[in-house]
């Protein structure tokens, strides 16, 4: 036997002797590596900002609508897969099952607030409730009413509320956009499926939120390697969105004073003068 053989047959030996046996539980990895970057990640602190450097300040509320193409990464998967989650999946789970998230309600509208928080039962009640259907009995032919568990899911979850304030730090000469808090709304329907309006289930710290959205990928229509957290979403302002309401004088959302296509046109007025605001601070 020559040398050359000899050393192709023990090469092939190594390689079966190393080789990992189906039957002793052989590991798999779905993909060529192991996704550890966002999983790990931690959030980039805000910069501090003392009340005398700030020269100019507005607050603002936002309605995103994730029926746009460029809101859908916020909204699908709608069913959770091995690797993605819809944020309102990632904020049920943050709320019910880990606890890291507080949900605030004060009852009156005013949950961007901050006031009241809610307590994990009174979260699942307001995700969870029972609705009431007249149904007509096989045996008797009589109307009997039927108890219907219905639960909110991502699938119903399709706006999210955002407020936020825009300050001018002179120390920096920059424009910082802080978001206070994000809230999900779903579609409010009364007993016959009839369309309501919008309604708000509960409002978030957004500060808080941070550290949770920072764990989660977020699909990237370009590259799989490049997948960004719901964090960096907001952080890089990737989403669209429709301005419903700015400080004023008569705290008023716009939709109390004018509707429709006005309503529209009066919200892209207001991005329009924040805008010009911005860019006319480096006009020389």
């Amino acid at each position: 036997m020559t040398m050359t053989r000899k050393i192709g047959i023990g090469a092939v030996a190594l390689l079966l002797a190393s080789a990992p046996c189906v039957s002793s539980g052989q590991t798999v990895l779905d993909g060529a590596y192991i996704k550890e970057h966002t999983k790990t990640k931690r959030v980039v602190p805000y910069v501090h900002i003392r009340e005398a450097d700030v020269m100019w300040g507005r607050r603002v509320w936002r309605l995103i609508d994730l029926r746009e193409k460029m809101n859908h990464p916020l909204y699908y998967p709608v069913t959770p897969t091995t690797d993605r989650q819809s944020l309102f999946d990632v904020i049920k789970q943050g709320l019910i099952t880990d606890g890291s998230l507080t949900a605030y309600d004060d009852g009156l509208g005013e949950g961007d607030q901050f006031k009241k928080p809610l307590l994990i039962n009174e979260v699942k009640n307001i995700l969870e409730k029972i609705d009431t259907l007249q149904t007509e009995d096989p045996d008797t032919g009589d109307f009997v009413e039927v108890y219907v568990p219905v639960t909110i899911e991502a699938k119903d979850v399709k706006w999210y509320k955002v407020k936020e304030d825009w300050i001018f730090d002179k120390q920096r000469s920059k424009i910082d956009i802080r978001i206070l808090g994000i809230a999900p709304v779903a579609e409010d329907k009364d007993e016959d499926g009839n369309f309501r309006g919008l309604k708000t289930l509960f409002w978030l710290y957004y500060p808080e939120c941070r550290y949770v959205f920072a764990n989660f990928e977020v699909f990237n229509r370009e590259n799989d390697a490049e997948r960004r957290s719901f964090e960096d979403v907001f952080w890089k302002r990737q989403f669209t969105s429709t301005i419903t309401k700015w400080s004023n004088v008569y705290d008023r959302a716009i939709n109390q004073y004018t509707t429709g296509l006005d309503a529209l046109l009066e919200g892209e007025k207001i991005k329009e003068e924040l805008f010009v605001f911005e860019h006319d601070l480096w006009n020389f």
